[in-house]
């Protein structure tokens, strides 16, 4: 499969980094189109990729077309896309406010289009993708795409109503994790310990909790009565945190990235 990245800023970047850390991945099969001109061709140089000057010419050499743009981009370049689309193609979009109905607009009936949300995990293959999928995408089709992006994390099938969920859950949530991490390290350091030797701490933690999560299958919430001995110095901590609203400001921003999620769909 020749697939074609429009775009490789944060998220596109991303997501073709992981993926190119896949062995089984040969560059000469990835085509990237990119505003910045100079960034291409220092992929071309450093990654081995193909560098396309206009995206007819991506859409034309690609099976896969993976759009990373901005939401307020596509109006140009979806007709960009479509005058070189032909229905053996897929089209992946994984802009925030961009529907699969928004996109079908711009194509003739039969057009394949998937829908993500990953996150930036993406470049150290460790992303959490949703993947959901209009009715012209068939399911060995799909098993094609979704291949592609468990190269790069764990990916789940969705439906597309979920997409604004996801962007608070996962899609966003990084955000939040850094938030954590640097203000565990920055109380480290306020009681002694070296920021970069901190951040090592506090970040193994969070991995190491994750994992725990994913790879035992036991609830959270178990999983942190567990470790809060009576008396001792996490209970403590946990109580704490309860009693300043710890978790119900989790449950706030996340559910700010939902409402503006919603706001952004375009018509």
């Amino acid at each position: 499969m020749k697939i074609g990245f429009i775009g490789v800023g944060n998220m596109g970047g991303s997501i073709l980094k992981g993926y190119l850390g896949n062995e089984q991945i040969n560059p000469k099969d990835i085509y990237v189109c990119d505003s910045d001109e100079e960034k291409v061709r220092q992929m071309e140089e450093t990654l081995g990729i193909n560098g396309c000057s206009t995206i007819e010419d991506l859409t034309a050499k690609s099976d896969i077309i993976i759009a990373g743009v901005k939401p307020n981009s596509f109006e140009l370049i979806l007709p960009k896309i479509a005058s070189e689309y032909t229905e053996k193609k897929i089209i992946v979009s994984m802009a925030a406010g961009i529907d699969i109905s928004y996109i079908e607009k711009f194509f003739d009936d039969g057009v394949k289009v998937v829908r993500i949300m990953p996150n930036t995990a993406a470049m150290v293959n460790e992303a959490m993708v949703a993947v959901c999928r209009n009715n012209n995408v068939g399911d060995i089709e799909f098993e094609e795409v979704f291949k592609l992006f468990k190269a790069i994390g764990l990916a789940e099938e969705i439906s597309e109503e979920l997409i604004h969920c996801v962007i608070g859950v996962s899609g966003s949530s990084p955000a939040y994790t850094y938030m954590y991490i640097d203000a565990l390290a920055e109380a480290a350091v306020e009681n002694g310990m070296a920021k970069e030797q901190a951040i090592i701490f506090a970040a193994q933690a969070v991995m190491g909790a994750a994992k725990m999560v994913l790879e035992t299958g036991i609830n959270p919430v178990q999983l942190r009565i567990n470790v809060c001995s009576p008396g001792g110095t996490t209970i403590e901590a946990v109580n704490t945190l309860k009693a300043n609203g710890f978790e119900k400001n989790i449950k706030e921003g996340f559910q700010a990235a939902v409402d503006k999620s919603k706001l952004m769909v375009k018509k």
